[in-house]
Protein backbone atom coordinates (compact mmCIF):
# COMPACT_ATOMS: atom_id res chain seq x y z
CA UNK A 1 0.00 0.00 0.00
CA UNK A 2 0.96 3.63 -0.92
CA UNK A 3 1.50 6.08 1.80
CA UNK A 4 1.93 10.06 1.84
CA UNK A 5 5.15 11.28 2.84
CA UNK A 6 3.12 13.61 5.36
CA UNK A 7 1.77 10.23 6.58
CA UNK A 8 5.61 8.97 6.82
CA UNK A 9 6.41 11.93 8.75
CA UNK A 10 3.74 11.76 11.44
CA UNK A 11 4.20 8.19 12.01
CA UNK A 12 7.98 8.41 12.48
CA UNK A 13 7.77 11.16 14.48
CA UNK A 14 5.64 9.38 16.90
CA UNK A 15 8.16 6.68 16.88
CA UNK A 16 10.12 9.12 17.84
CA UNK A 17 8.54 10.59 20.68
CA UNK A 18 7.51 7.42 21.93
CA UNK A 19 11.28 6.35 22.47
CA UNK A 20 12.45 9.58 24.06
CA UNK A 21 9.44 9.88 26.24
CA UNK A 22 7.30 6.91 26.34
CA UNK A 23 4.22 8.47 25.52
CA UNK A 24 3.14 10.74 22.54
CA UNK A 25 -0.02 13.12 22.57
CA UNK A 26 -1.05 15.43 19.74
CA UNK A 27 0.12 18.40 21.53
CA UNK A 28 3.90 16.83 21.46
CA UNK A 29 3.96 16.32 17.55
CA UNK A 30 2.62 20.17 17.43
CA UNK A 31 5.47 21.15 19.13
CA UNK A 32 7.83 18.63 17.26
CA UNK A 33 7.01 19.43 13.45
CA UNK A 34 5.34 23.18 15.00
CA UNK A 35 2.33 22.16 12.97
CA UNK A 36 -0.91 24.04 14.33
CA UNK A 37 -3.06 21.93 16.14
CA UNK A 38 -5.84 21.80 13.87
CA UNK A 39 -3.16 20.41 11.29
CA UNK A 40 -2.16 17.42 13.78
CA UNK A 41 -5.58 16.77 14.48
CA UNK A 42 -6.67 16.16 10.94
CA UNK A 43 -3.82 14.05 10.36
CA UNK A 44 -3.96 12.18 13.43
CA UNK A 45 -7.81 11.42 12.07
CA UNK A 46 -6.46 10.06 8.90
CA UNK A 47 -3.88 7.98 10.31
CA UNK A 48 -6.48 6.19 12.67
CA UNK A 49 -8.95 5.93 9.83
CA UNK A 50 -6.23 4.21 7.77
CA UNK A 51 -5.33 1.98 10.80
CA UNK A 52 -2.11 3.25 11.56
CA UNK A 53 -2.72 4.25 14.72
CA UNK A 54 -5.05 4.47 17.39
CA UNK A 55 -5.74 7.03 20.70
CA UNK A 56 -6.90 5.59 24.02
CA UNK A 57 -9.54 7.31 26.28
CA UNK A 58 -6.47 9.61 27.62
CA UNK A 59 -5.56 11.34 24.22
CA UNK A 60 -2.43 8.91 24.45
CA UNK A 61 -1.13 8.05 20.45
CA UNK A 62 -0.61 4.58 19.92
CA UNK A 63 0.85 2.86 16.60
CA UNK A 64 -0.89 -0.17 15.23
CA UNK A 65 1.11 -2.65 13.61
CA UNK A 66 0.98 -1.14 10.04
CA UNK A 67 1.70 1.86 11.47
CA UNK A 68 4.63 0.68 13.37
CA UNK A 69 6.10 -0.81 10.92
CA UNK A 70 6.29 2.06 8.46
CA UNK A 71 7.57 4.13 11.50
CA UNK A 72 10.14 1.96 11.87
CA UNK A 73 11.29 1.70 8.00
CA UNK A 74 11.47 5.39 7.49
CA UNK A 75 13.57 5.82 11.04
CA UNK A 76 15.76 3.48 9.80
CA UNK A 77 16.24 4.88 6.23
CA UNK A 78 16.64 7.99 8.30
CA UNK A 79 19.31 7.85 10.68
CA UNK A 80 21.54 5.63 8.30
CA UNK A 81 21.43 8.09 5.67
CA UNK A 82 22.00 10.90 7.69
CA UNK A 83 24.56 9.11 9.09
CA UNK A 84 26.17 8.08 5.81
CA UNK A 85 25.96 11.67 4.60
CA UNK A 86 28.05 12.70 7.60
CA UNK A 87 30.67 10.72 7.14
CA UNK A 88 30.92 11.88 3.75
CA UNK A 89 31.51 15.57 5.11
CA UNK A 90 28.18 16.90 4.75
CA UNK A 91 27.27 19.12 8.06
CA UNK A 92 24.87 17.43 10.41
CA UNK A 93 22.01 19.81 9.78
CA UNK A 94 22.05 19.20 6.30
CA UNK A 95 22.34 15.93 6.72
CA UNK A 96 19.88 15.71 8.69
CA UNK A 97 17.45 17.66 6.47
CA UNK A 98 18.41 16.04 3.19
CA UNK A 99 17.89 12.43 4.47
CA UNK A 100 14.45 13.58 5.52
CA UNK A 101 13.79 14.03 1.92
CA UNK A 102 15.47 11.15 0.45
CA UNK A 103 14.07 8.46 2.82
CA UNK A 104 10.54 9.33 1.07
CA UNK A 105 11.65 8.70 -2.34
CA UNK A 106 14.41 6.02 -2.27
CA UNK A 107 13.96 2.77 -3.60
CA UNK A 108 13.72 -0.49 -1.11
CA UNK A 109 16.79 -1.99 -3.64
CA UNK A 110 18.90 1.09 -3.22
CA UNK A 111 18.30 1.71 0.06
CA UNK A 112 19.16 -2.06 0.62
CA UNK A 113 22.54 -2.04 -1.07
CA UNK A 114 23.12 1.38 0.80
CA UNK A 115 22.98 -0.40 3.98
CA UNK A 116 24.89 -3.25 2.88
CA UNK A 117 27.25 -1.48 1.65
CA UNK A 118 27.02 0.89 4.64
CA UNK A 119 27.54 -2.10 6.77
CA UNK A 120 30.27 -3.58 5.34
CA UNK A 121 32.32 -0.46 5.83
CA UNK A 122 32.30 -0.25 9.15
CA UNK A 123 28.41 1.62 10.28
CA UNK A 124 26.10 -0.48 12.52
CA UNK A 125 22.71 -1.54 11.21
CA UNK A 126 21.37 1.91 12.84
CA UNK A 127 23.97 4.14 10.81
CA UNK A 128 26.59 4.92 13.59
CA UNK A 129 30.25 4.28 13.13
CA UNK A 130 32.16 0.81 14.24
CA UNK A 131 35.31 2.93 15.01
Amino acid sequence: MQIRESAENYLETILVLQRRQGQVRSIDIVNELSFSKPSVSIAMKNLRTNGYIEMDGDGLIHLLPPGQEIAERIYERHTLLTQWLERMGVSPETAAEDACRIEHVISAETFDVLKAHATMHGMKKDGRSDT
